[in-house]
């Protein structure tokens, strides 16, 4: 995965409003990589602290990172058992978006 890939999932990503979520895959297609759902979860990792990590999460609507739960609630995002509530209504789809 280079640097370029990188910083383009981190400008995709920073563009998900406020109690919105989308998804790895999502990220990936929208950028020309329908594949490589992993290469964008890698990217999130390490990614900078102003890349709202916390709003990508699994096509099944589960978190990937539990920590992550407490910062989707504060923009009212339901969780239950770590699974997103109405999952498809706030679901951000960078294709029909941006």
């Amino acid at each position: 995965m280079d640097e370029i890939f990188k910083l383009q999932v981190y400008e995709l990503a920073r563009l998900i409003p406020k109690g919105r979520v989308s998804t790895y895959g999502a990220i990936a297609k929208a950028l020309g990589y329908p594949n490589h759902s992993r290469h964008v979860g890698k990217a999130m990792g390490g990614c900078p602290k102003d890349v709202p990590a916390h709003r990508v999460i699994s096509s099944g609507g589960v978190l990937s990172v539990p920590e992550f739960q407490s910062k989707l609630e504060n923009e009212g995002v339901g969780i239950n058992n770590l699974r997103i509530k109405d999952f498809k209504k706030i679901f951000w789809n960078p294709m029909d978006e941006v």
